[in-house]
């Protein structure tokens, strides 16, 4: 009995986010075993906490959020970009850095802190928090590059038209989403939860 909850439970996740891309992302990468539900689906319209000053503490907090008021299997994500020669930022704030969240904005404050540096390796990095039968589980996916001078393409969102990662000579923007799922920081993170989520099955 225990496994056949486990099997139908882990068919249907809430993915605590809004963000439409993000949701197309990671159920291209998940595929159709399992349905993915976003905020809205479940008429969540919090304005979830997000104070941590890591990635997982962020990723955690809205996990933690769900489960305790719907009492949900779900699952929350925490990404941002990291550059070196900025100490790590924009970081955790990589949605806000520039005290918007307009990404536009947050892209200028990024290329005009770096207009006179020449170390501009940077990563994107990926947290998944899984809460699944009153169990928490964290997965991690990290992806090098650096950040170019200007931006370059029309995919992807966030800092994606200034960031090309190691090995290309293209940013994530002027990659395809088939592309950049192969690669991507947030496809690593992906494919180990769902690696767990079959093995669990």
């Amino acid at each position: 009995m225990l496994f056949l909850k486990l099997n139908y439970l882990a068919m249907e996740l809430v993915f605590a986010t809004n963000n439409a891309h993000k949701l197309e992302e990671v159920q291209q990468m998940v595929g159709n075993k399992f349905t993915l539900k976003s905020l809205a689906d479940i008429g969540c319209e919090d304005d979830i906490p997000e104070t941590g000053v890591t990635f997982q503490e962020n990723a955690q907090q809205k996990t933690d959020y769900l489960f305790n008021k719907y009492h949900i299997n779900c699952f929350a994500d925490d990404s941002g970009l990291e550059i070196d020669a900025l100490n790590g930022e924009p970081g955790v704030y990589s949605a806000r850095y520039s005290g918007s969240r307009d990404m536009e904005k947050n892209i200028d404050l990024v290329l005009e802190k770096l207009k006179n540096e020449t170390n501009r390796n940077a990563r994107f990095k990926t947290v998944i928090s899984l809460y699944l039968n009153n169990q928490q589980y964290f997965f991690e996916g990290t992806v090098e590059g650096r950040i170019i001078d200007g931006r370059t393409g029309t995919e992807g969102f966030g800092y994606d038209p200034i960031f090309v990662p190691d090995g290309f000579d293209e940013t994530f923007a002027e990659m395809s989403l088939e592309q950049k799922n192969k690669i991507s920081h947030r496809a690593k993170a992906v494919e180990k939860f769902v690696k767990f989520l079959n093995d669990t099955k």
